[in-house]
């Protein structure tokens, strides 16, 4: 199927290949890569590959996982990201270390690498978190999944080392032996952890959302009989939950699908190991979307359309096998293949309205203002290309444009709970309201496009803490394909196609995707970027200005 479409009038950026070209060739890669690692591209999470350390030592590729992390270590000891970003990779590093410490001193380490070099990084990691615990509550903590389960489980089980540190001197870290403990940050308590601990032993089936941080729930975990692999073995797309189900039966075969699944995605990683994993309806849907929506020519081949139209069911789409069906998946593939000239009804979001907005998933703990922007595209562009669209359709879009416009910042940007970035959550508010929103969104639009011309980078790039690739391809694409284009849009994106040009073939950019640890989908983000250069470049008065600017 070879699709050309645009919203607006070719390639080479910071994580685009090399052949970048006019586009179609660095399309091709993008869509050709979506077949060959049909589980999808991610970032190394250092939680994640911590919590093999911990719990799966006798996993092919622990040295590798270890030395993944020593590597990591920031040299104030912490992992993660900047603020309250840290807390959760830098708790589940310090536990492994910990956990390999000790497992070296009673006889039971397992490639556990040099413990002089651990000793060293377990301490900077216990340093760090008696620094940074006392200084955060629950709204300095980014609203990362499962996020109290994670920093109740982590703090009692480094406390648990500690505690072993008392009788353990020959570890290196006798300054730790004096009963010092962690303490959880203000707001934050063990019970909800109780409570799922307590559902598991009795015999009763955790919510599906909870699968996905399964290993958050200890001994628990391991083996539980309410909870089943998906077919390639995984239990919530997470190699930590896998790991801490796998019973040791099931880790001394060979062939059972949950150790299977550990040893691929080990091998997929060379060791580390992303948060979430497989990806593949959701990556592969917004990879086309950012292409097409662009207008570049890509080749789909029939089996990625088919996979998106069997994800579709009645009660939603999974972003992959072993997670629960999502509104914001769900909307993206219904968009890509509305964009690919195949509408379907979308019917299957109506199981997650709410009063006033969709949530993300069923029993979702607290509102994405990203995935309602997602959800006002698929009704959207349903009911602009349907006939047998219905007034319930056309009043979501009214509903949804009047949602987004209300949770609009005083500074026309927008925030949301699944990335560390304005610039991702804007853009994916005002695209929606570009394409669906009518007269009534064009204000808003226009703060939004302010907003983002104030803030651009004296290199012209944008980014949070710093300027990136992808929060600049974001910012390219708002100033690009919305009705607010003006003469000082056209500089600005000029400036930003510069800069995306200088840092082809650089480093990737940091992760600032929410999951249990920041991620970067890679392939749906080298798609964004491509999608800006080739936006930039086809503008015409945008591409008079690249062209003067290399005379």
């Amino acid at each position: 199927m070879s699709i050309s479409h645009g919203h607006a009038p070719a390639t080479k950026e910071s994580l685009t290949p090399a052949n970048a070209g006019d586009g179609r060739a660095a399309a091709r890669d993008l869509i050709a890569g979506l077949t060959a690692r049909p589980w999808g591209q991610a970032s190394p999470s250092v939680y994640e590959t911590a919590r093999l350390v911990a719990l799966a030592p006798w996993l092919k590729g622990h040295a590798q996982r270890v030395d993944f992390l020593s590597a990591a270590q920031r040299a104030d000891g912490a992992w993660g990201g900047p603020d309250g970003y840290a807390l959760a990779p830098t708790l589940s590093a310090t536990d492994a270390v910990l956990s390999a410490l000790i497992r070296s001193h009673t006889g039971d380490g397992i490639g556990d690498g040099d413990r002089p070099g651990l000793t060293r990084v377990a301490d900077l990691g216990l340093s760090a978190l008696f620094r940074l615990l006392p200084r955060l509550d629950m709204t300095s903590i980014p609203d990362m999944p499962a996020i109290e389960l994670i920093t109740a489980s982590l703090v009692a089980s480094i406390n648990r080392s500690l505690h072993v540190l008392n009788d353990a001197p020959a570890t290196g870290l006798g300054r730790w032996s004096g009963g010092e403990r962690l303490r959880l940050p203000r707001g934050l308590s063990s019970e909800r952890l109780y409570a799922v601990r307590a559902m598991l032993d009795v015999g009763a089936a955790p919510p599906e959302k909870l699968l996905h941080a399964l290993e958050t729930v200890g001994e628990a975990a391991r083996g539980a009989r309410t909870v089943r692999p998906a077919p390639s073995g995984t239990i919530g797309a997470s190699p930590a939950a896998t790991a801490a189900w796998l019973d040791r039966d099931g880790r001394a075969d060979p062939a059972h699908p949950a150790r299977r699944f550990l040893e691929t995605v080990a091998d997929l990683g060379g060791g580390p190991v992303p948060c979430g994993i497989p990806i593949t309806v959701f990556e592969r849907a917004w990879v086309i979307t950012n292409l097409v929506r662009a207008g570049i020519t890509v080749e789909v081949p029939a089996a990625l359309t088919a996979s998106l139209r069997g994800a579709l069911s009645p009660s939603g789409t999974p972003a992959g096998e072993g997670l629960p069906p999502d509104a914001d998946t769900t909307s993206a593939a219904l968009y890509a293949l509305g964009l690919l000239g195949l509408p379907h009804r979308p019917d299957s979001l109506w199981p997650f309205r709410l009063e006033g907005h969709f949530c993300t998933w069923q029993g979702e703990d607290g509102f994405s203002i990203s995935t309602n922007a997602h959800v006002l595209e698929a009704f959207g562009q349903y009911a602009a290309r349907k006939p047998d669209a219905t007034p319930r359709h056309a009043a979501v879009v009214t509903e949804l444009t009047s949602l987004l416009l209300d949770h609009q910042r005083d500074d026309g940007g927008w925030l949301d709970r699944w990335h560390a970035s304005p610039y991702y959550a804007t853009a994916c508010c005002v695209l929606a309201l570009g394409r669906f929103g009518g007269d009534a969104a064009l204000p808003a639009i226009r703060r939004a496009v302010r907003w983002v011309l104030a803030t651009q980078r004296a290199d012209g790039s944008w980014g949070r803490w710093a300027g990136t690739p992808e929060e600049t391809a974001y910012a390219l694409q708002m100033l690009l394909l919305t009705h607010a284009v003006s003469e000082e849009s056209h500089a600005a994106a000029a400036r930003g196609h510069a800069y995306l040009t200088r840092s082809a073939g650089g480093p990737a950019g940091p992760a600032l995707w929410h999951d249990k640890d920041l991620y970067r989908p890679d392939a749906i983000v080298r798609s964004a970027v491509l999608a800006a250069v080739h936006l930039a470049r086809r503008d015409p008065s945008v591409a008079v200005l690249i062209a003067t600017e290399k005379q």
